[in-house]
């Protein structure tokens, strides 16, 4: 049996927590806020799973490996589909249901990408919610010890061997050392890097931000993306991929369907083509939102509460007129690299979810295949967890291990109203420059300034006792290597869009890229 400490609650860390303790370990799971609070929660476009004979498996794969533009692993693919029906078989069997159609089977849902109808809902858009409620109701009742309101300060390692022994941890009293024989990473993404975004407040890059301090790898931090349609009103609230799924369409300000003319699927073509063409029509306009059109849907408001919610509360009517929508930052492709069974290059250390890198994204990910990652990667962690653990004391203290970044003494005090403006102006430098598109004009000035930024408040979190700052600094950290990694990739591909690029930005494909069984074999 081993201690496993997992850090983050949302649908990757609750099911690496749940299949854990199933298999007999010492599980603790740690959230920064309430266990509701993770991402996860706010996901409406449902879960892809191929559970209709007339779907495949296959099928299931190209669709990712096209959406990805070629770059994802096959091997980490052909794994996420493959496993789909299993875990959806799996959510049945601890009492989670899906909408259904009238005859009885579910109600399966297209979104931009697929080929085929295999997006799984609950609640029509509350799909996150609906499942985090689920999972926490098994959390509860499970094994499982939850610590809620604390936050990830760091990873120790063992000074000797190098792996990774614990975390220090901030509570609402004060900070902890905890021991555990893995630590399991499932943060999320860094959403909170961008000034309009779909993400919540708590994806601030926290586990991404502690396993470079650990030293750990990282990779494809470029690959970022942009939501194509968000409420175009302060919060930016996300309007499903499954709005467009059901037929609705976008519009210029005159009122003319300028998708058409973008790509063969219209307003179901990949999320980055969708957004990057949101943002030309938009910047022919003024900088002005595009408009969705989903009056012609019959069961709008029943079949999206969610987003019906949000558009009523900001004053409009989406039964009756087309509501005005921008891009936002929504998912990061990249993050801690990973095998296929969330082992890290660092021992003792492993990732799931968001805050990964498997290689199953490539550069954009397929919608609706986030939770899906989530369950089949937080389900094989589970399994191997155990496998190089073993009690017993360590060999002498801590060590923190800053070596992959080195950081100057603070030379300004980062109190929580500094955090705060800093914060925005990371937000603004990462959407002005590092944003939809890119060149090396504007990644140059913006990794001078962040680096500007991180020089004079520091990057080590140790002597910070809130909250706001160290995500600040992670944030901080994130931009940084975001804009560096950009800058090194100077075509286009997926999400990456560099306008400077030879031929003016065109995505080009990828040769496909295989995953070693081992990252720390590399």
């Amino acid at each position: 049996m081993a201690r496993v400490l997992v850090v983050g609650g949302g649908v990757a860390g609750a099911t690496a927590a749940l299949e854990s303790a199933r298999l007999g370990h010492q599980v603790t799971l740690v959230t920064k806020r309430a266990l509701s609070d993770s991402a996860t929660r706010y996901a409406q476009g449902g879960i892809a799973a191929v559970t209709d004979p007339t779907d495949s498996v296959a099928a299931h794969v190209e669709d990712t490996m096209r959406a990805s533009a070629h770059a994802a692993s096959r091997e980490a693919v052909q794994v996420l589909c493959a496993s789909g029906p299993d875990r959806i078989a799996d959510l049945h069997g601890g009492g989670m249901r899906f909408d259904a159609d009238p005859a009885g089977g579910p109600a399966l849902g297209r979104e931009g990408g697929h080929t085929a109808r295999r997006i799984l809902h609950a609640g029509g858009d509350a799909t996150g919610r609906i499942l985090m409620a689920a999972l926490i109701e098994r959390l509860r009742a499970s094994r499982v010890a939850v610590v809620e309101n604390t936050a990830l300060v760091d990873l120790l390692r063992d000074p000797l061997s190098g792996r990774v022994r614990g975390v220090e941890l901030l509570g609402p009293a004060d900070r902890v050392l905890v021991e555990a024989d893995a630590v399991v990473l499932a943060t999320g993404g860094a959403g909170r890097l961008y000034r309009h975004t779909t993400n919540p407040e708590v994806a601030t890059g926290d586990g991404v931000a502690a396993a470079l301090r650990c030293g750990a790898e990282v990779r494809d931090l470029e690959f970022v993306q942009f939501h194509p349609t968000a409420l175009a009103v302060p919060g930016t609230p996300l309007v499903s991929e499954a709005v467009r799924g059901e037929g609705a369409v976008l519009l210029d300000e005159g009122g003319q369907r300028f998708m058409l003319a973008e790509h063969p699927d219209a307003e179901l073509a990949p999320r980055d083509v969708v957004a990057r063409s949101i943002a030309r029509a938009m910047a022919e306009q003024g900088g002005r939102p595009v408009l969705l059109d989903a009056t012609e849907i019959a069961d709008l408001e029943t079949r999206f509460p969610s987003v019906t919610a949000s558009v009523r509360a900001a004053g409009f009517d989406w039964t009756r007129t087309p509501v005005r929508v921008t891009p936002a930052a929504h998912y990061s492709m990249g993050g801690i690299r990973t095998d296929l069974d969330g082992r890290t290059s660092v021992p003792g250390l492993f990732a799931v979810g968001e805050c990964a890198s498997t290689g199953v994204h490539g550069a954009n990910r397929l919608a609706s295949n986030s939770l899906l990652e989530g369950l089949v990667f937080g389900h094989r962690v589970a399994h191997v967890v155990g496998e190089e653990g073993g009690a017993g004391s360590w060999p002498g203290p801590a060590d923190r291990s800053y070596a992959s970044d080195e950081s100057p003494v603070p030379t300004v005090p980062l109190t929580a109203a500094a955090a705060g403006e800093l914060r925005e102006r990371i937000a603004d430098i990462m959407w002005e420059r590092v944003g939809l598109s890119r060149d090396a004009t504007g990644l140059t000035a913006a990794i001078a300034e962040l680096g500007t930024l991180a020089a004079r408040v520091g990057t080590v979190p140790h002597p910070l006792d809130d909250v706001a700052a160290i995500e600040t600094r992670n944030l901080l950290l994130l931009g940084i290597r975001t804009a560096q990694a950009a800058l090194s990739r100077t075509e286009s591909l997926g999400a990456h869009h560099r306008a400077d690029a030879p031929d003016g930005g065109r995505t080009h494909p990828a040769p496909r890229r295989e995953l070693a069984t081992d990252p720390r074999g590399v």
